[in-house]
């Protein structure tokens, strides 16, 4: 299996650096530009999140492949486009299955096919689905979570509110 380019490597970290250029660029926001992904990869392998590089990327190709097969519409495409090229390409690749799955279902399914615990594949939606949500913005993430059946809102760190009947 291909490896992870770095740009995509970073949307899993969440990296942000600041803006190249701007006058509050000096050279001590260089230097921390450059030290807080290290702490962040340092803090993340002590907390035992991802043990290597590899595990990370096999994480973020197996959800966003998954997150693919379920999304359809404007929803879908909207996406694509706040992604970094590669995890879109991860999504895209995919062809939407005729019914998008419950929450639960896909978690199932996603350890299914990594042959992970449910714990760790629980860990793992979340963890990309918190780096997606942040290249999102709640809006999308609010049209993404109506179109899919109940129990995804979990999964991207917020309630699961229906309404009464």
């Amino acid at each position: 299996m291909s490896t992870v380019p770095r740009s995509l490597k970073r949307f899993v970290r969440a990296t942000a650096p600041g803006p190249r250029g701007s006058t509050a660029h000096t050279a001590a926001a260089e230097r921390q530009r450059r030290t807080v992904p290290r702490r962040r990869r340092s803090r993340r392998r002590s907390e035992g999140a991802y043990p290597t590089r590899e595990r990370a990327d096999e994480a973020v190709r197996l959800v966003l492949a998954g997150l693919g097969r379920q999304l359809t519409g404007d929803e879908r495409v909207d996406l694509t486009r706040c992604l970094p090229l590669e995890a879109a390409r991860i999504l895209t690749a995919q062809i939407p299955g005729p019914q998008p799955l419950t929450g639960w279902d896909f978690a199932k399914d996603i350890a299914t096919r990594s042959g992970a615990s449910l714990a760790t594949t629980r860990w793992d939606i979340g963890s990309v689905f918190t780096a997606v949500s942040a290249q999102a913005g709640p809006l999308l993430i609010t049209r993404i979570l109506h179109q899919l059946p109940t129990g995804w809102a979990l999964l991207f760190g917020q309630a699961d509110l229906t309404p009464a009947a």
